[in-house]
């Protein structure tokens, strides 16, 4: 049964009145079916992506469930622990808990590696309701004797896949050692592999289940088409796409820090506004990189899978798969982020010969293809591709003629000169340059 309002779901006047000021006032299917179990006190597994609502769904029920027997917070003692994969969702998690709690008087703090532990000893001090914590740092504290968990009532593991991806299941598994054996324990995945299984038999007890279907977040809003340039197109590509000022908020995807480097260089080099985020920044950097792409100081942000996640911002026009994922429900995240809280959106993703298998794992997860952008192109300025007969055009064993017709391809027209992604392109170009690999 889905509820049509945050009322009907047992929250107090407090964080009804929050969540109004926020303009929330539908609660999202995993919301409906998440918050009565959790305020009741039961163990919950939830299988949701990106998009879906689920930080509310979690957050919502601790704070209610702590105002409903206040209590003095504990120096050194949280109440309720939430472990995030990424010191971006912690953070992420933490305004949640000051927007929807700004009417309890609950104290909440935020810890995570790559800063100074000073201020995150000092509020574990002072004494916490709500702890957000990457961890590695809050093991590091732990270790110190900063942080006891031997009073800890809820334990929420947020994006256990991704903490698994990143090699967290050994601190995992030294955190919940250290916790009362009574307690609430709620884990959220995007996935469920085997491993994630036998966490959450481990983990929970007799836990209630809430799913949501991939499909319903991808198909429903999201326009979703593909192009096949060959590798060593995808830099020109990108260009021609870009001219497009519809794009006007941009979440470029690659595999690897390195992809996602060079992207962020050719497209400052040819006067695209773009800076990349992954693992290998500085938490200084990745933060002033989130704060220019939201205040729209930065037009594209250039990010790999893992600092991507969780990253919940409004507004962002169209996703671009510079790389297609080798994982498909990766594929569901990265679109996600363009069709927050009910908007539409639009995904592009190149797709080299290479990565064919990854596009039918994709097709095969949402059970649709995607919209060949050749047949129906999505904006006028973008050339169709080289028509050889065959789904997806790239066969490199075929040189470009010198005087070549209309739309051979977004970076093959023109008369057979390498195009260098790292120098501007010249403008006005009567022809069009073909890319060279990155």
């Amino acid at each position: 049964m889905t509820n049509s309002n945050f009322a009907e779901l047992g929250l107090g006047n407090e964080l009804l009145n929050a969540l109004h000021k926020e303009n929330y006032e539908s609660p999202t299917p995993i919301q409906s079916q998440a918050i009565p179990p959790l305020l009741e006190g039961r163990d919950l597994l939830g299988v949701a992506q990106t998009g879906t609502g689920k930080t509310a769904a979690f957050v919502l029920p601790i704070l209610q469930r702590l105002s409903a027997k206040p209590t003095k917070a504990v120096s050194r003692r949280p109440q309720a622990l939430i472990l995030a994969p990424t010191r971006e969702l912690a953070i992420q998690i933490g305004e949640a808990v000051a927007t929807y709690g700004q009417n309890l008087h609950l104290r909440h703090a935020v810890i995570f590696g790559g800063v100074g532990q000073g201020p995150q000893i000092q509020k574990s001090v002072r004494g916490v309701h709500v702890l957000v914590a990457t961890p590695g740092r809050l093991l590091d504290l732990v270790r110190n004797g900063h942080i006891y968990l031997d009073k800890l009532e809820t334990l929420v593991l947020d994006e256990a896949d991704r903490m698994l991806d990143m090699g967290f299941i050994h601190d995992i598994r030294k955190i919940i050692a250290l916790l009362p054996e009574k307690r609430q324990s709620v884990l959220l995945s995007a996935t469920m592999p085997r491993d994630i299984e036998r966490l959450a038999r481990n983990l929970l007890s007799d836990p209630i289940k809430v799913e949501i279907s991939p499909k319903a977040v991808t198909v429903e809003r999201i326009e979703q088409f593909v192009y096949f340039p060959n590798s060593v197109d995808k830099f020109s590509l990108m260009l021609t796409v870009l001219e497009d000022k519809a794009l006007s908020r941009v979440i470029v995807f690659t595999r690897t820090k390195h992809r996602a480097n060079r992207v962020a260089e050719v497209l400052t080099k040819n006067d695209v506004t773009a800076e990349a985020i992954h693992g290998n920044k500085s938490q200084g950097a990745r933060q002033k990189a989130l704060k220019n792409f939201r205040d729209g100081k930065t037009r594209v942000l250039v990010a790999t899978d893992i600092a991507a996640r969780g990253i919940d911002i409004d507004g962002i026009s169209h996703v671009i798969n510079f790389e297609l994922p080798n994982e498909p429900e990766s594929y569901v995240h990265r679109i996600g982020r363009t069709a927050r809280a009910g908007t539409e959106g639009v995904a592009i993703s190149f797709c080299a010969p290479d990565e064919r298998p990854y596009l039918r794992d994709i097709e095969n997860l949402i059970k649709r293809p995607l919209v060949d952008a050749e047949h129906r192109p999505f904006m006028a300025t973008i050339p169709k591709k080289p028509k050889t007969g065959q789904r997806g055009a790239g066969n490199t064993s075929r040189k470009p003629k010198r005087h070549a017709g209309k739309h051979r391809g977004a970076a093959s027209q023109g008369g057979g000169k390498s195009f260098d992604p790292a120098k501007p392109r010249p403008r006005p170009a009567r022809r069009r340059r073909s890319a060279v690999a990155a």
